[in-house]
């Protein structure tokens, strides 16, 4: 489908502060952010591989949990979770560091990659959930807020603990937040067709895709390459 008619797509501008109302409306166009720079492409290299870039989202009232994201929720009720703005400490920066050990290409030099200076207001309301138990951080992640929606950001865990699926964890916390507050659309993303690291964001149930037409399709695995 996105072959089509297809035109090559590699936009970006800076924005200090954004309404909730424009944060929907990028979105819906295929637009991420990093702080305050805004971006959007719709091919990408994935290591040397030249792929097509697939933003995604889900319709929130088509969304229902499956059984192994009911599982991975179970698996964590013993954990304290804090949804509130964002707060970078001590204790973030060095599950950061640690974190980022996970990557072998493209790591990150600084959380700042991923936030501006201000994070709870800019470019727009942002908040973090944030996971501990007795006190200790074990995971935390980042996401916007909008008027109709919510857009996930960047999201980090402890890596020595590999048996709880904090990312997804914390996903499907932000995934809770919008349905508690009755948004229409959680965007978890860029994800590329085919194969990928970023294969994670595809499992969930009411994902749309973008078609770099305006459009959105309902999202089915079956159709993306291996």
């Amino acid at each position: 489908m996105l072959l089509d008619n297809f035109r090559l797509i590699n936009e970006e501008f800076y924005a200090d502060e954004l309404l909730p109302e424009q944060m929907d409306s990028l979105w819906a166009n295929g637009w991420r952010h990093f702080g305050t720079h805004f971006f959007r492409y719709n091919v990408g290299f994935l290591i040397d591989d030249l792929r097509f870039v697939l933003p995604l989202r889900i319709r929130l009232e088509d969304f229902k949990f499956s059984k192994s994201q009911r599982r991975v929720l179970r698996r964590n009720k013993d954990l304290d979770v804090s949804v509130t703005p964002i707060d970078i400490d001590a204790t973030v920066q060095a599950l950061f560091e640690r974190h980022k050990t996970r990557f072998n290409h493209g790591v990150p030099e600084s959380i700042y990659n991923f936030i501006s200076r201000d994070p709870a207001d800019a470019p727009c309301e942002m908040k973090e959930i944030r996971v501990t138990m007795n006190g200790e951080l074990l995971a935390i992640s980042y996401f916007d807020v909008g008027s109709n929606s919510t857009s996930g950001i960047y999201a980090m865990f402890e890596p020595t603990i590999t048996d709880r699926g904090l990312g997804i964890f914390t996903m499907l916390k932000e995934i809770e937040y919008s349905l508690e507050t009755e948004r229409e659309f959680y965007y978890q993303g860029y994800a590329y067709q085919g194969t990928s690291f970023y294969d994670y964001k595809k499992r969930f149930r009411g994902t749309e895709a973008f078609d770099w037409r305006h459009d959105w399709f309902v999202y089915d695995r079956s159709d993306d390459p291996a």
